[in-house]
């Protein structure tokens, strides 16, 4: 049954991969790459807190805005031709980029931040209560990512990744009321992961923080 759900899961993913270029209309939470790179290093070097890793997670959003704020500019987080002009002092790019599974990755990302503050219930698989793994089956299947329904079962879905190459997206694994892969989290960017925890309900923490960094075992990218 489990290698069962693990072909499922990357046929789906598959799937959905097949429209992988768009336009540029606007760089925002789950792209990845050198474009990234260097608006996080303009904004670095103006003194906002972020790191130029190329990865466009929550930390860079919450820079994008406060630089649109103090340059009169719609505070959204999202670097559009106007504020990309502001920033970089050039015209931002038209040509098709190619994104992959980042359209994926943002629409988790989007879907996930709508529940914060839902409670934590145990075995809760809906927007009424979730627990760990219920939540995060719950929003990858809302991008039509069918992941299996326990955290240990989700810890063998697609490929291990490096703590130092975690992207937007990847599922974060804790060992935590019993050993092994227990608790489970989606990575957002910038060292913060989602989850339902039982203590707080849905909520960002931090991947290092004294209690998570202590009890985590590691992640798997499924896209």
């Amino acid at each position: 049954m489990k290698k069962l759900l693990q072909v499922w899961g990357l046929v789906t993913v598959l799937m959905l991969m097949g429209a992988t270029v768009s336009y540029a209309s606007a760089f925002r939470i789950g792209d990845q790459g050198s474009e990234v790179a260097e608006i996080q290093g303009q904004l670095a070097g103006l003194g906002y807190d972020v790191t130029a890793d190329g990865d466009f997670g929550p930390a860079t959003a919450e820079a994008v805005k406060a630089f649109q704020r103090e340059n009169g500019l719609t505070p959204d987080g999202l670097v559009g031709e106007s504020t990309y002009a502001a920033l970089l002092g050039k015209a931002m790019p038209n040509e098709a980029v190619s994104r992959g599974s980042n359209y994926i990755n943002r629409r988790i990302v989007a879907t996930s931040m709508q529940y914060i503050g839902v409670p934590y219930v145990f075995g809760g698989t809906s927007p009424s209560g979730f627990d760990c793994s219920g939540f995060v089956r719950y929003v990858f299947a809302q991008a039509g990512v069918v992941l299996p329904r326990a955290a240990d079962e989700q810890y063998y879905m697609g490929m291990p990744v490096a703590t130092g190459d975690l992207r937007t997206g990847d599922l974060v694994f804790f060992s935590t009321y019993e050993y092994g892969p227990s608790h489970v989290g989606i990575y957002l960017g910038d060292g913060n992961f989602i989850n339902a925890s039982s203590s707080r309900g849905v909520a960002v923490d931090s991947l290092y923080s004294s209690y998570w960094g202590s009890c985590y075992i590691g992640a798997r990218r499924v896209m």
